[in-house]
């Protein structure tokens, strides 16, 4: 730790001011300056004004005052704002040295908050029944992005894909494949994930309101998922780890893998819900309606809403009763039913498993997936369903922590829409697979890929096929996660086709770029630099601004994991970008006036270079050397 530790020493050294003039202790807060502030600012002088009957301004004299430097070694002066505010200013030639020296250690700024800890993230849990959108992307990119903050913050994570391989959405496919006449393969080579999602699935669902007897089926369809030993379940089988494998390979070209693949059918057959009914009756959780509406069901109260049906009159199980077994089993509630096989290697060469009924099977003891800690990565159309699994796990276990990370949607705006064939009102329209209304994944990133392949070859003429094609690739990935991280999770996403494939402003691109300028500097240098001494010849503005953001990056992380926010990260890429352009613009590197100073700035772009990279990785964005 760096500028997190210094923080702290900061509170701590302002505690025992106040403890020493025996104030009444109150909550203040130390943090990064804004300019014409210092370098760091408190804001105790305003939370001791009502209580020491003085203004703020006062109260900052006084206390500039009675700080010791000895004490605070990285701190060259204190002094009061006419605002009101403690200011403190860094000694930028000791704390400089400190700065760059760890910037370039392997583990810079990860913290021990989790402690190892277990925790599981599920994301994705896209109905294995069509092609991945870009409304499913944001799931993805934001669990992802969520596992990986979550290891720097020294949690062990396990990531998990809930597999809905039996609901009404994979009936609707096998009606279509049985009563419909659809061919159970693709025409043209179709990807048979889009081929199942643009034309089986939704024209079979337009057939439902003139052709009630095919809703009929869609039912009785339903009913034999569920019986294993049935045709139609093998079917489903079939048909829905088909889609499954076309959606990894999506997922994949994303740069996001898993630890296991959990499948709905399984839970159904494994008899977690049968056990985890009987508690909830026993403990008095769900109540037997005997009249009105909801006759012969059983149901679970909610606070200031309707009761929730959990079991309907014809003993069916709704989604939330499905979801109620898995949550348990996720936090160890229950005995794990499951053995575990190896699906397949994915492209990062880590193994991915799938859970199993098979009792040839012996279990491995080492895959335990449960842990203290549970983390569902869900829309917030799933609020309330997520609101009562969430209290009901606490009820089961009181040192448990379930947490819905819920996030808005993601939009098509009116013109991506129109390019659609679709005529529509607004300036925005929810995605339905069921209307065919959607920009599938696969077909934004292969476009990607194209202009930003088409870009790199007009600036880089001597660049080979193989630099291009990676140069496009990490390109357009990067750009897709980051327009998915940098919004916040409470703002809804309008797409646009045109608009997400720009290359400038506050993009991945201009992050990525910064880098790569980086590495133009280090290109030209023949011998490697020193990191022994020298960094407090490092004293102009943008210097010191530059190293101010590096040493930042430990108190974002430390933001981030405990927020559980990925923005924070993509703000402080873009931030630490920002720094690194101005950098570049009024400081000559190659034209230092000495060897000293030229070779205290080359530690600093390398300093620079390697905090970019590190937190662009837990975005999962690759920093390219070129573009």
């Amino acid at each position: 730790m760096v500028f997190l530790k210094l923080l702290e020493n900061i509170r701590c050294k302002t505690a025992e001011i106040l403890d020493a003039k025996n104030y009444t202790p109150v909550q203040f807060s130390v943090e990064s300056a804004k300019p014409g502030f210092g370098d760091i600012t408190c804001n105790v002088p305003f939370l001791l004004s009502k209580q020491l009957k003085k203004s703020p301004q006062e109260i900052s004299v006084e206390l500039s005052r009675l700080y010791q430097f000895g004490d605070l070694p990285q701190i060259k002066k204190v002094e009061s704002h006419p605002s009101g505010y403690l200011n403190f200013e860094i000694d930028y030639t000791k704390f400089n040295n400190i700065v760059i020296s760890a910037s370039i250690e392997e583990n810079y700024c990860s913290l021990d908050i989790g402690k190892k800890e277990k925790i599981v993230v599920e994301h994705t849990s896209v109905n294995p029944n069509k092609a991945l959108h870009v409304g499913h992307i944001r799931n993805v990119i934001l669990g992802d992005v969520v596992s990986k903050i979550l290891k720097k913050g020294n949690y062990d994570v396990k990531v998990l894909n809930y597999v809905d391989d039996s609901g009404l959405q994979v009936a609707d496919i096998i009606v279509g494949f049985k009563y419909s006449g659809f061919s159970k393969e693709p025409p043209n080579d179709e990807k048979f994930d889009h081929y199942c999602g643009d034309t089986v699935y939704v024209k079979t669902t337009e057939k439902y309101e003139s052709d009630k007897q095919l809703e009929e089926k869609r039912h009785e369809i339903l009913k034999q998922i569920e019986d294993r030993t049935s045709d139609v379940s093998k079917m489903a089988q079939t048909i829905t780890r088909r889609v499954l494998a076309e959606q990894l390979k999506t997922v994949w070209n994303l740069g996001v893998f898993y630890d296991c693949l959990n499948f709905e059918s399984q839970i159904i057959h494994s008899k977690l819900w049968e056990k985890i009914f009987e508690k909830l009756k026993s403990d008095n959780q769900i109540k037997y309606e005997d009249s009105g509406d909801n006759a012969g069901c059983w149901v679970i109260s909610t606070e200031g809403e309707d009761d929730k049906i959990l079991v309907r009159s014809n003993g069916v199980a709704t989604y939330i009763a499905k979801d109620i077994p898995y949550a348990a089993w996720k936090l160890g509630l229950v005995d794990d039913p499951f053995s575990y096989k190896i699906y397949s290697t994915q492209n990062n060469s880590q193994k991915l498993y799938e859970t199993t009924l098979d009792e040839n099977l012996k279990q491995n003891e080492k895959l335990n997936l449960s842990g203290n800690k549970v983390i569902t990565v869900i829309d917030n159309r799933q609020i309330r369903l997520q609101k009562i699994v969430t209290n009901l796990m606490a009820k089961f276990k009181e040192n448990g922590v379930y947490t819905h990370l819920g996030y808005e949607s993601v939009t098509l705006s009116a013109d991506t829409v129109k390019s659609l064939g679709i005529s529509v009102d607004g300036e925005s329209t929810q995605m339905s697979g069921r209307k065919g209304l959607y920009v599938n994944a696969d077909a934004v990133l292969e476009t990607l890929i194209q202009r930003v392949y088409n870009e790199s070859k007009n600036r880089n003429k001597n660049l080979s096929e193989s630099e291009l094609q990676n140069i496009a690739n990490t390109v357009a990935v990067g750009t897709i996660r980051y327009e998915m991280i940098k919004p916040d999770l409470d703002k809804i996403i309008t797409f646009d086709l045109k608009t997400s494939l720009r290359l400038e402003g506050d993009t991945c691109s201009y992050i990525q770029y910064s880098y790569a300028r980086a590495s133009r500097i280090l290109e030209k240098i023949q011998t490697e630099p020193n990191f022994n001494s020298g960094f407090e010849l490092l004293s102009s503005n943008f210097e010191k601004n530059l190293i101010k953001k590096i040493a930042m990056f430990d108190v974002q992380v430390n933001d981030s994991v405990k927020n559980l926010s990925p923005k924070v990260i993509a703000r402080y890429c873009y931030d630490l970008s920002v720094a690194f352009s101005s950098f570049y613009e009024h400081v000559k590197v190659l034209a230092s006036e000495t060897p000293d100073l030229l070779n205290a700035r080359l530690c600093l772009v390398i300093s620079f270079q390697k905090t970019l990279k590190s937190a662009l990785g837990l975005l999962g964005i690759d920093a390219p050397e070129r573009m």
